[in-house]
């Protein structure tokens, strides 16, 4: 993923959650994908799909059984 592209992405992603806190970081060497960061805090990815012309985004994260008691 290009940095042009997380640029983007984050702008999106920041307006999107109403939060400064939001931030897309490059994923090693990975050319398709990148991190999702919450703070300091990793919290999934987001792959780059070109298929057949129409490119998305998608944004992957779990969310721990012991995470929903807090």
């Amino acid at each position: 993923m290009t940095p042009a592209e997380r640029v983007r992405l984050e702008r999106y992603l920041k307006k999107r959650f109403n939060s400064n806190a939001v931030a897309v970081k490059p994923k090693g060497k990975s050319k398709d994908s990148a991190e999702l960061h919450i703070g300091d805090e990793f919290v999934g990815t987001i792959s780059k799909d070109d298929e057949d012309g129409d490119l998305s985004y998608h944004v992957t994260f779990a969310v721990l059984d012991i995470d929903l008691d807090e």
